[in-house]
Parts: structure tokens; C-alpha cells; sequence
């Protein structure tokens, strides 16, 4: 069984910053992709950025220039750093992560039960 822990959601007034953060546990072989994804009241869920296992990046254009990405992974954990954060950001951030339970074993994909990020005055 994997868990996916999300954490770092709050309240924050157009500009500011906050740093998302989500950790993987349980029988974990090995942890391919990890990614971030958002959803607003209303709408439907959507990318947000993207690290493969060797630390490439992937953003949305939205995002890019604002937003960064990173991982630990001696700690299966991704990280999701939100500068310059817009009313336009606010939306339930969900964590993503391609994991493999044993060696050869299918990728399996896993979802956080998701943060609220809330931007506004």
C-alpha cells in the first residue's frame, strides 16, 4: 500500500509564496514521475508541473517562471515552491506519483487526498 501526504496549503494574500510539500510512503521499489495537479471550484482537474526521477522539469505555462519544482529522493518526496501567487492559483493541489511496488513490477499511479491553496486579500 502507498500513501501520498500532502501539506503546505494555506491562506496567502496575491503575491506571495508558499511551499507545497508531499511524501510518498509504504512498499516503495522505486518512484518514477512525481507531479502536481490543481483544481478549482468548478472546473476540472489540470497540470501543473512534472519531475521525472533524474530532476527534469515540466511546468504548465501559467506556472513557469513562478512556480518550481523539486524533489528529495532519498525521501520519496516532491516539492511544489508557488512565488508570485495569483487569486488565479487558488484551487485544491493534488500530488501524483508513477510508482513501482517490487523490482520489474508495472508503475502503478498514485494520488494525495490534496491541499487548498487560497490566494487572496
Amino acid at each position: 500500500q502507498v500513501q501520498l501526504v500532502e501539506s503546505g496549503g494555506g491562506l496567502v494574500q496575491p503575491g506571495g509564496s508558499l511551499r507545497l510539500s508531499c511524501a510518498a510512503s509504504g512498499s516503495i521499489f522505486s518512484v518514477n514521475t512525481m507531479a502536481w495537479y490543481r483544481q478549482a471550484p468548478g472546473k476540472q482537474r489540470e497540470f501543473v508541473a512534472i519531475i521525472t526521477s533524474g530532476g527534469r522539469p515540466n511546468y504548465t505555462d501559467s506556472v513557469k517562471g513562478r512556480f518550481t519544482i523539486s524533489r528529495d529522493n532519498a525521501k520519496n518526496t516532491v516539492y511544489l515552491q508557488m512565488n508570485s501567487l495569483k487569486p488565479e492559483d487558488t484551487a485544491v493541489y493534488y500530488c501524483n506519483a508513477v510508482v513501482v511496488l517490487i523490482r520489474f513490477g508495472t508503475p502503478t499511479n498514485y494520488w494525495g487526498q490534496g491541499t487548498q491553496v487560497t490566494v487572496s486579500s
